[in-house]
């Protein structure tokens, strides 16, 4: 077994302990292995253990690999903040878009969409904790945004994505969790269509699947601990 599948299953082991501990169906978690920094043979390596969606958080880095992966088969979600000067790059190449916290962003998105691709595939970033100046968008605001997206053409909203802030405590990670799905169920009970609630990585995937994670954004226990440099010939700005 290479390192990836060897990786995989311990994942895999991990989220089946949790399913059974939280009384969740394994099939309802998708794995999104989040890539960025890591180089195009070891995305290969996870390819071949039967690995799809993988996550990029810089435009250049993840444009350049999905060109030079393009003859395999995978799913492309951008899941870093998306500055407006990017959003045509990514609107293009991905097929997924994760971090979406702004209507403008939306907006662009949906119009520079290729007419030649399917729906971009979207999720609203909730800044969920205490944590000024990081990405995402109040609670508060999320159903009006929420509302004014399912507007726009060429874009399928999926749901809701966070990035927590850290935390060691079990309780306290579920805590932050729960707050996430609340806001969904929420949005769920208003009659928005959602699937998607991607929440989870590496070191709190246990307390994600406990308050109804359905996506795992999982990067170093996939891949082990991730280069300081960038992957030689890909530039990530």
């Amino acid at each position: 077994m290479t390192d990836f599948s060897v990786r995989l299953q311990q994942v895999r082991e991990r989220l089946a302990l949790a399913c059974d501990r939280y009384a969740r169906d394994p099939a309802e978690l998708r794995l999104l292995a989040v890539s960025k920094r890591h180089p195009v043979s070891a995305i290969i390596e996870a390819m071949r253990a039967g690995q799809v969606d993988f996550g990029e958080n810089f435009v250049q880095e993840g444009i350049d690999k999905i060109g030079a992966l393009a003859e395999h088969t995978a799913r492309w979600h951008f899941i870093g903040h998306l500055q407006s000067n990017k959003s045509r790059q990514v609107a293009a190449h991905f097929d997924w878009v994760q971090s979406v916290d702004r209507l403008r962003i939306a907006r662009r998105l949906s119009d520079q969409r290729p007419h030649h691709a399917g729906d971009l595939q979207v999720c609203i970033q909730v800044r969920i904790g205490d944590e000024p100046g990081k990405a995402g968008v109040a609670p508060g605001e999320v159903p009006a945004l929420a509302v004014a997206m399912l507007e726009l053409p060429r874009l399928t909203l999926r749901g809701l994505m966070a990035i927590p802030p850290p935390e060691t405590r079990f309780d306290h990670q579920r805590r932050h969790f729960a707050e996430l799905r609340a806001l969904y169920e929420r949005l769920q009970g208003q009659g928005l269509e959602l699937d998607t609630l991607s929440m989870g990585m590496s070191d709190d995937l246990e307390a994600a699947v406990a308050e109804g994670s359905t996506m795992l954004r999982i990067g170093t226990a996939l891949f082990g601990p991730r280069p300081e440099a960038t992957p030689p010939g890909l530039e990530s700005r």
